[in-house]
């Protein structure tokens, strides 16, 4: 199975700041055994400040301000909310 692509959005704020979502199904294997692929990134003046995805041979994961902890996914709705959740806190909207 090839991977299809089930979502992408890119957008750009004002202050220069890129959000980026993409989710791909997959086929269910070791590595992705829910049947997805994802990678969700906020980017500030070229650098990664909020990252979540599962590279192969690392699993699911996060990244936050240049730290890198494991991530428990669950499903596509918590994934999101997790991820938007933690960029209102770095830009200090929560």
């Amino acid at each position: 199975m090839t991977a299809t692509l089930l979502f992408h959005s890119k957008t750009d704020d004002a202050q220069g700041a890129i959000t980026e979502i993409r989710i791909w199904q997959v086929a269910e294997t070791n590595h992705t055994p829910y049947g997805l692929k994802y990678s969700l990134v906020y980017i500030e003046r070229g650098v990664r400040i909020v990252g979540y995805d599962n590279e192969r041979g690392k699993g699911d994961h996060r990244h936050f301000d240049g730290e890198e902890t494991a991530y428990c996914f669950t499903d596509i709705d918590n994934l999101l909310e997790d991820f938007r959740r933690d960029v209102a806190q770095w830009r200090g909207e929560l």
